[in-house]
């Protein structure tokens, strides 16, 4: 219930993340008979005789705990000055009318707002939040605001067009009670003419640079005006928001990923690795309008701003100036003297405000360690979670084959014109973390971006977000670029001779020539940190093999690796009734069909990582081979266990898996593969009504919850609604030991005839997804 969260959590509840109360039993008696008034005001008497129909006195009878917000944490009003005699009805009317005479943003970097939204280290005082999260201001009034006479809203508009169709122009309504996902403004504290507000906005609310405007009206809609703010607010990405496609669950890692501004870039060869110091400088003076610049220079609709893959993209071709005056100039000649040495810069903010200053003039010069390094920069900034990567021995593939071709005459000699593809020392790319709504699930969390202009990508010099997931597993077919990436760390080198027709001929394939310790700066320390397992399975294992021959055949020589025999075995997952149950061991059965008159032979890699609802994987939990020998004709069932300990501290909300199976046949080589998605189910809450369901007598109900797990769910908490029955409020239970139950009867009194639903769900942090319901029909008395 909006009202009795708000008077017993105090006024300073800024949302649902850090900062905001613990959770607390609310009882629906806050507001006692018999409780003094407050005090009402003498400016508000004033009014009331001035116009007695516009500002009635509340009737205790009909009070409403939500208008009692104010009183919250009571403050005496100022006694107004001694109002002067006014001149004519005109000047009397215009007095009456409600407007806004100042709005504060509340943008102090040591404010609640700045250190709330994890924006406290910008430089300057503009008010700089991130979406899904709800931030707070101030509005100064010419007289007392009343809810019975009077209306207010909120515009942010962004973008040279704003349209609310497009999500530009955001019409942000006055509510009683704050609700996810959604734009929508509360009054949380009131003085005199001063009224502070509780802003809420949607996770996937569209970013960049807002103007605020105030519109005040009567509750009839007459007398409107509005007041424009003169600040304007800058709205981020939030990786602290679960409803953020941007999100990351781990602390060190968000300052690391988000909150570091300086780094290490890697460079030099494979068996000589160098490191340098680069400053990225994200909170730097004059960058956070550096990079809101470049994103207004790129022409991106601001509508396609809410979308971290339609951002990301654009900036990969933005960083370089190759086709459309981006930030920097790419030059690998040697020749510098028009411009500053690539090796010269050490970090991206003097780059930056140089782009800024000269109104988008690009800078000369970078090589890819410092295309990576603004990179970083300015994902970092704008609230995507960022690294720079780099890969030594990587390969440039300029035909999309997938492979590194080397092509030899009939004498051995190279043949130079046809030798375009390259394997440079090392190349410095980036990572960003985010999910991929667009793509099968599994694909989310580290995506790869290439701001270095190497081939155009839809007509354009850019690469990326591609998943690194699918770059792994050799399924290139998923977008963006995944093909190119994929080529630069795991092609094989395929030598051709030229035979005297004028076809070419394989020769050889060197399997173990690119993508080597593929390195970031390690998070919390200096250090270098591998990643290669994250881009490519172990060079030279069955995994690999498969994912190099499966990405092969969507390239441009989908025949350089011998294709199947036959295709006779097939693989799938199949799970009974409605799947493995919390807090048991997960049992699914795996089905492999040999659908020819041959016996066929194949050992299974499985794995099954833990993943969020969003399609990211957090990590594996499990892996094994299992050999499989199949008669003529046969199908057989393998039981595939995960046992509860393997899973029990592992899983995040929604308690979803992922279960990866990949095989090569011996026989024929067809190449086995399947990835299933399945849950954990929760129990639900078993809800019971008890006596007559009649409007205004009271009843019953008994809520019922049994803990699955052999451990103890720790502070768990109720939550109970019904529309037309009672209003929503928390439970708080504590601790629940193993497999004990929990039974809660609630009372309440029926205010609406008519079928009815009793809501009720359990929040704790070792269990989610826990909820019930109870269909009741109320009569009327």
């Amino acid at each position: 219930m909006p009202s009795e969260r708000m008077t017993v959590r105090g006024t300073s509840e800024i949302g649902r993340f850090p900062g905001a109360a613990p959770p607390t039993r609310v009882e629906l008696t806050i507001q006692k008979e018999g409780e003094k008034k407050q005090e009402e005001g003498g400016c508000r008497r004033w009014f009331r005789k001035m116009c007695p129909c516009c500002c009635k006195r509340q009737n205790s009878s009909s009070y409403d705990v939500t208008d009692k917000i104010e009183v919250v944490k009571p403050k005496p009003a100022p006694e107004p000055a001694k109002p002067q005699p006014l001149n004519g009805e005109a000047k009397e009317m215009d007095e009456m009318k409600l407007s806004v005479r100042s709005v504060d943003l509340l943008s102090s970097k040591t404010g609640q707002n700045r250190q709330e939204h994890h924006t406290d280290l910008y430089h300057g005082d503009e008010l700089i939040i991130r979406r899904g999260q709800t931030f707070q201001m101030e509005l100064e009034l010419n007289r007392p605001y009343s809810t019975d006479t009077d209306k207010l809203h909120l515009d942010l508009k962004t973008g040279p067009l704003p349209l609310v169709s497009k999500g530009t122009h955001v019409i942000i309504p006055l509510v009683d009670h704050l609700e996810d996902e959604r734009w929508e403004a509360k009054i949380v504290e009131q003085n005199g003419n001063k009224i502070k507000l509780s802003v809420n906005s949607p996770a996937n609310a569209v970013i960049g640079l807002y103007g605020l405007s105030v519109t005040t009206s009567s509750l009839k809609g007459e007398a409107t005006t509005t007041h424009n703010a003169s600040e304007n607010i800058v709205m981020l990405f939030n990786p602290w928001c679960e409803e953020d496609t941007v999100f990351l669950d781990d602390e060190e890692e968000r300052n690391e990923y988000v909150l570091n501004d300086t780094g290490r870039i890697y460079y030099g060869t494979e068996k000589q690795i160098g490191a340098r110091t680069w400053n990225f400088g994200q909170f730097h003076e004059g960058i956070l309008d550096a990079c809101l610049f470049v994103l207004e220079k790129s022409d991106m609709p601001p509508s396609g701003r809410g979308d971290p893959v339609n951002v990301v993209r654009v900036m990969s071709a933005m960083i370089n100036a190759q086709d459309d005056l981006g930030v920097l100039v790419g030059n690998w000649s040697g020749d510098y003297s028009e411009g500053v040495s690539p090796t010269a810069w050490s970090s991206s903010v003097e780059i930056l405000r140089k782009y800024h200053t000269s109104d988008g003039t690009p800078v000369s010069y970078g090589q890819c360690w410092v295309f990576s390094g603004v990179t970083t920069t300015v994902l970092r900034c704008l609230g995507i979670p960022a690294r720079s990567v780099t890969n030594f021995q990587s390969a440039h593939d300029t035909d999309v084959s997938l492979t590194t071709d080397v092509y030899f005459d009939a004498n051995m000699e190279p043949i130079d014109y046809l030798n375009s593809d390259s394997v440079w020392n090392f190349h410095v790319w980036n990572d960003c973390w985010m999910a991929r709504p667009d793509l099968p699930p599994g694909n989310g969390g580290w995506q790869a971006v290439d701001s270095t202009p190497q081939e155009t990508s839809q007509g354009t010099f850019r690469c990326g977000p591609a998943s690194v997931s699918a770059i792994r597993s050799g399924q290139v077919y998923l977008k963006h670029d995944t093909p190119f990436v994929f080529a630069e760390v795991n092609s094989d080198k395929i030598y051709w001779q030229r035979n005297l027709d004028g076809t070419f001929s394989q020769i050889y394939s060197e399997k173990k020539a690119v993508g080597h310790n593929i390195s970031t700066k390690a998070v919390g320390s200096d250090e270098r940190a591998d990643i290669t397992h994250l881009y490519k399975h172990q060079e030279g294992s069955e995994e690999e093999r498969i994912a190099v021959e499966t990405a092969s055949r969507y390239g441009s020589k989908p025949d350089v690796y011998s294709v199947p025999m036959a295709e006779d075995v097939s693989v799938e997952v199949k799970m009974d009734g409605e799947g493995p149950r919390m807090g048991t061991d997960a049992k699914l059965s795996i089905l492999v069909k040999n659908l020819s008159s041959q016996p066929r032979r194949t050992t299974l890699h499985s794995q099954v990582a833990v993943m969020y609802y969003t399609g990211v994987l957090k990590g594996t939990i499990k892996k094994e081979q299992m050999p499989v020998e199949l008669l003529p004709n046969e199908e057989k069932s393998i039981e595939w266990v995960l046992p509860y300990q393997q899973y029990q501290d592992q899983l995040v909300d929604q308690a979803a898996l992922m279960l990866t199976l990949s095989g090569r046949v011996s026989e024929t080589k067809q190449v086995l593969a399947n990835q299933t998605t399945f849950r954990l189910r929760t129990p639900d809450l078993s809800i019971t009504p008890l006596g007559e369901a009649v409007v205004g007598k009271e009843m019953a109900a008994k809520i019922t919850f049994t803990n699955p797990l052999p451990r103890t769910l720790k502070s768990v908490v109720f939550r109970v609604e019904g529309l037309g029955l009672q209003k929503g409020h928390e439970v708080v239970v504590g601790d629940v030991s193993g497999h004990s139950t929990v039974t809660l009867t609630e009372h309440f009194i029926p205010t609406q005839p008519g079928p009815r639903k009793l809501v009720a769900s359990l929040d704790c942090k070792q269990l989610t997804q826990v909820h019930g319901v109870a269909d009741i029909i109320v009569v009327e008395q």
